[in-house]
């Protein structure tokens, strides 16, 4: 399948809603994932989980942050710079403040209450929770006291790379459209970004571990606004996006490969291997290439997949597009909320899980129906009027 840079990129809307998909099921993973700390754990817990949850892990996010700039892309020409900032900002800055007043409070609630910190009473809580001066739980505070955005972080990451991207778009308008990078061969852009996040790899990992805390998460934002940029490039490259298309079964199989041998290693097969990590860069820099190839192995055939069996539309994937920024908003809280009204019943874990995907699901279609009904809770949950 050839794609034309003239239609519309169905594949992306279900790509998008697919990660939103995986992200349902590894939150509610974390809730029963052995030694992987999260804001409540089950009472059984399972080792064999991360096995299964490793396979996303390394590539989830970047899918969305890649996807995310590909869309950005995709709908840049019809609006000017101003419009798309403001659009962002209704979209992703509007949410985000809301989400951690409201939304995000139960998860902080429930996770003090399981580890017995706070008594009983959500509404007490919550008002020291939205108090920047309050003394409750001062070890667990920022600069911003209790409040906290939790899996909201992807919004202002997204907000903040958007902005950048809108401001330096002129340049990358003239880079795009040159002759030079509408030649160059997909294998050669393939090498750079992975050549690129490699530098990244080696340079912050070690110095800067992931915290999602925006100030000071510099390897995170190192990769992932370099995924981000790759992505918005990617969309506006025809011959790359087919290339992907026409590969995608080489994709998969080599993503296969990094996922085993991802697995291999955390199962100690490579012991003499791993011991060098810390103490050899050619040790951490052949760890950091086949993770890097990994992410951009299952990312491509994801989107190699799509873009031959998917890019078409369809009435769900329509409806979801509207629904999926209030459903990213609501369902770990939905979860977290589910899990610790469930957990006193100790019911087997099968029927727990199904018990708390099924609320999660249904939870999720209920507050789009409700958020879509005003034109304030629209704003609040970052839609477009009506």
């Amino acid at each position: 399948m050839t794609l034309s840079s003239n239609q519309r990129r169905y594949d992306i809307d279900w790509l998008r809603n697919l990660a939103f998909l995986i992200l349902i099921f590894y939150h509610i993973g974390m809730y029963y994932v052995f030694d992987w700390g999260w804001h409540i754990k089950s009472a059984e817990t399972f080792r064999w989980l991360q096995e299964v949850m490793i396979l996303t892990n390394t590539w989830r996010m970047s899918l969305l942050f890649f996807i995310s700039a590909m869309a950005l892309s995709l709908i840049e020409k019809r609006y000017s710079i101003w419009s798309l900032m403001g659009l962002r900002t209704n979209r992703l800055f509007v949410p985000l403040i809301f989400g951690m007043f409201v939304i995000v409070a139960p998860q902080v609630y429930i996770e003090a209450r399981a580890q017995n910190l706070i008594p009983e009473g959500f509404w007490s809580f919550w008002v020291e929770y939205i108090n920047p001066n309050t003394d409750l739980l001062k070890e667990h505070q920022s600069i911003i006291g209790l409040l906290t955005w939790n899996h909201l972080w992807f919004l202002p990451y997204l907000w903040i790379y958007s902005l950048i991207v809108l401001v330096i778009r002129p340049l990358l308008a003239n880079v795009i459209g040159s002759r030079f990078f509408q030649n160059i061969p997909f294998v050669v852009a393939f090498i750079c970004i992975v050549a690129g996040l490699l530098l990244v790899y080696l340079t912050l990992r070690l110095a800067y571990p992931t915290t999602h805390d925006l100030t000071n998460d510099w390897y995170n934002h190192a990769k992932s606004f370099l995924i981000f940029v790759f992505g918005y490039t990617f969309a506006q490259q025809m011959r790359w996006w087919n290339t992907v298309i026409a590969k995608r079964r080489w994709f998969l199989y080599l993503a296969i490969l990094g996922y085993l041998f991802i697995v291999a290693d955390r199962n100690g097969a490579f012991t003499w291997l791993a011991e060098q990590y810390e103490g050899s860069i050619a040790v951490r820099g052949l760890y950091g290439t086949i993770f890097i190839i990994n992410l951009w192995a299952w990312i491509f055939s994801l989107v190699g997949y799509a873009g031959q069996y998917l890019n078409r539309p369809a009435k769900f994937v329509s409806y979801a597009n509207k629904a999926v920024l209030p459903w990213y908003m609501f369902h770990q809280t939905l979860i977290v909320v589910l899990a610790w009204y469930l957990k006193p019943y100790n019911l087997p874990t099968f029927f727990d899980f199904l018990l708390i995907l099924s609320g999660t699901v249904i939870g999720c279609l209920i507050g789009y129906e409700i958020v879509k009904r005003t034109a304030i809770t629209r704003w609040l949950f970052g839609l477009k009027h009506s």
